[in-house]
Order: structure tokens, then C-alpha cells, then sequence
């Protein structure tokens, strides 16, 4: 029983039991994949239910960290109950990131995707372990390195105060002679310099993400956030994440710095994380 089919353990089972899962007592739920992993370092963290440890599971070469969860409330209806539910998603999405994160904290972990379960220990077991060389590509790949977020954000062009002011008049409220003209000029001109501030905004984040780009191992942009009026922070031009070696992490904030810098743009980092957008294109 599988309620997530995404990344490394995607080809392993699709979720065609959960009719016998509302039948089962448990099932286990994993939440990453490692290769030793002490098991007190993970024993006293909550997981996804009360009751019931988060233990690992051993893989032959490799480590899950999984937690036997009722199976009654990981069926698709009840998942999908859940999705609706934004403070009890929240609540799943933060005690699966604290395992993983707490997994990680001791060497490389690979993450698995939010709700990814399995009907008993021997199927998790076997769909895991027919996919123990793609985790061991990813497990070298992230060694030794974190995720950092960039975010760069542009101003918003102010429009010059006279843009819409109202055209003199030269008798009786009647506009002067040409003031139509003069009007679409300005207007004309407005939205030209709207479109240059744009411009160079975008050259701006390209520059930020080829400079930051340089010093990391890889990098994904991903879907800018839209702007809303109220934010003061300006239209979203770059939404980023990067894989930076340990030993590099301190020259890429530094690095940010400078840049925030040298274009006057405002660019926000987050970081480090454990590198969940850099695990499944290996």
C-alpha cells in the first residue's frame, strides 16, 4: 500500500490495497532511507502516530526509518479527508519533515515522499530493496551537502505622480488644445519604463542564479510565487534551490550577500535543509 507514488520508491506499489488495508491492524509508514542509522537516534521522536516507535527497518546494504501506523487512517478516503484539512496536514508534514531531518542529522538520508506507506515490513522491505542502486546513486550524490533556498524579489515601478493628472484647461473645463496627445505620451511612456524596470529585474535574477549557480552542486528553479498588492516585498523574480557542499555553504551565503549588494535587488536565503528537491532525478 503505497499513498504517495512519487520519487525514489515511486515503481514500487501503487496503491491497490487499500480496500485490505482498512481490514489490516497496521501498516508501515516510511519516512527515509539511509545507510546505518542508529536506532535510539530516532526511538524517542513521536512519527506519525502515538503508541507506536519510529524504528528502523534494514534493507540488506541500506536502513528505513519507518513507524507502524494505524491502516485505517492512511486509506485513500482518509488521505484525501486530510488534504482538506490544512492544520492536520500541517501537523503530518512537520512530524514526517522532524524524522527526516533527524535521520539526516547523522549522515545522508534520502526522504520519501509525505504518506508513503506499505501494507506490512516484508512489502516496504521488498519494494525498497529493488530499488537499492537508485538509492545509493542518490545517497552519494547528497553526501556531505544541504539545500539552500534563494528568493529575489524587484521593486515595484512607482509611476510618476503627474501620469494622471488631469489635463489643463483652457475654457470652461474644456481640455487645452493637444492635451489628449500629451496624455497617451505619457502614458506611452509609463508603460515603457514599466517594461525597461522589468527587463533589468529579470537580468538581475538571471545574474543572481548564474553567480549562485557556479558554486553549487545543483540547482532547480521552481515556480515563483505570484505578488499580491500588500506584499512590500515586490514581484517574485527568482524561485530557487541549490545543493551546496558543507565545506561551500559559508562562500554561498557570503556569496548572497555580495549580490544583494552589488544590484540593490532583495534577495532572501533559507537554509540549510535537507535536500528533498534534489533526491529524485537520479
Amino acid at each position: 500500500m503505497t499513498q504517495c507514488a512519487s520519487g525514489p520508491a515511486a515503481k514500487a506499489t501503487k496503491s491497490t490495497e487499500s480496500a485490505k488495508a482498512t481490514k489490516a491492524t497496521k501498516a508501515t509508514y516510511v519516512f527515509a532511507v539511509a545507510r546505518t542509522l542508529d536506532p535510539a537516534v530516532v526511538a524517542d521522536l513521536g512519527g506519525m502516530t502515538d503508541g507506536e516507535p519510529v524504528r528502523v527497518l534494514p534493507l540488506g546494504s541500506l536502513t528505513a526509518v519507518v513507524q507502524s501506523v494505524p491502516a485505517h487512517d492512511f486509506t485513500d478516503d482518509a488521505w484525501q479527508k486530510r488534504l482538506s484539512d490544512p492544520q492536520d496536514l500541517e501537523r503530518c508534514a512537520r512530524s514526517h519533515h522532524e524524522v527526516v531531518s533527524a535521520s539526516a542529522a547523522h549522515g545522508p538520508a534520502v526522504p520519501l515522499p509525505l504518506a508513503t506507506l506499505y501494507f506490512s515490513d516484508a512489502r516496504a522491505r521488498q519494494a525498497l530493496e529493488d530499488e537499492a542502486d537508485r538509492f545509493h546513486a542518490v545517497l552519494r550524490r547528497i553526501a556531505h551537502h544541504a539545500e539552500w533556498g534563494v528568493k529575489v524579489y524587484g521593486p515595484p515601478a512607482s509611476p510618476p505622480d503627474d501620469v494622471d493628472r488631469p489635463a489643463p484647461a483652457a475654457d470652461r473645463g474644456r481640455p487645452a488644445p493637444g492635451a489628449g496627445l500629451a496624455y497617451l505620451e505619457r502614458k506611452r511612456g509609463l508603460q515603457q519604463r514599466r517594461e525597461q524596470h522589468h527587463e533589468r529585474s529579470l537580468r538581475i535574477a538571471e545574474e543572481v542564479d548564474a553567480e549562485l549557480g557556479k558554486l553549487a552542486t545543483a540547482a532547480r528553479r521552481l515556480r515563483p510565487h505570484g505578488h499580491r498588492p500588500s506584499d512590500a516585498r515586490g514581484s517574485q523574480l527568482l524561485n530557487a534551490t541549490y545543493l551546496v557542499a558543507e565545506h561551500r555553504a559559508h562562500e554561498f551565503a557570503e556569496l548572497t550577500r555580495a549580490l544583494r549588494g552589488r544590484t540593490g535587488a532583495r534577495i532572501e536565503i533559507s537554509g540549510p535543509w535537507v535536500p528533498y528537491s534534489f533526491v529524485g532525478e537520479v
